[in-house]
């Protein structure tokens, strides 16, 4: 894909968008499934989106907060595979968090627990920060040239 200064598709961010959230959900479901599956009698939403089921203070609210914080970890594996520009990769993060601290303020209100803020601000840092690192090395990669000898 040509990058270059004039490429502007605002179809393509958005669908990076869209398809990025919906691989950070599907990735936190399946480790919430994995680690806080396994205690709780019923896995709902609100394991996803209210504040107080981040805390320290339980067996099940550290598997919650290790299924972000793996989440986070895969996410930048996908925003390596589906962003490819370590320029993007801080923008990407920052549209994910931001619409995933919407949906906990319109499924649980404001988060309130210091927790949540610190377990939220770790992923994203994880996300931006690693996936910039694999796109970098991705594009500092040398073009391998074929030279006919004859």
């Amino acid at each position: 894909m040509f990058y270059g200064s004039v490429v502007w598709d605002p179809l393509l961010i958005v669908s990076q968008i869209v398809c990025l959230q919906c691989l950070y959900y599907l990735t936190l479901g399946l480790f919430m499934w994995i680690l806080v599956g396994t205690r709780v009698s019923r896995l709902t939403l609100v394991y996803f989106f209210d504040y107080s089921t981040l805390t320290a203070s339980t067996i099940t609210g550290w598997c919650t907060m290790s299924s972000f914080l793996l989440t986070a970890l895969a996410g930048a594996g996908y925003m390596f595979l589906l962003i490819e520009r370590a320029k993007k990769c801080l923008d990407f993060s920052a549209t994910l968090y931001i619409i995933h601290l919407f949906m906990c303020l319109v499924y649980g209100g404001w988060p309130s627990s210091f927790t949540w803020w610190i377990v939220n601000g770790t992923g994203f840092a994880i996300m931006a920060l690693l996936g910039e690192w694999l796109c970098i090395r991705r594009e500092l990669r040398e073009i391998p040239i074929t030279r006919l000898r004859v």
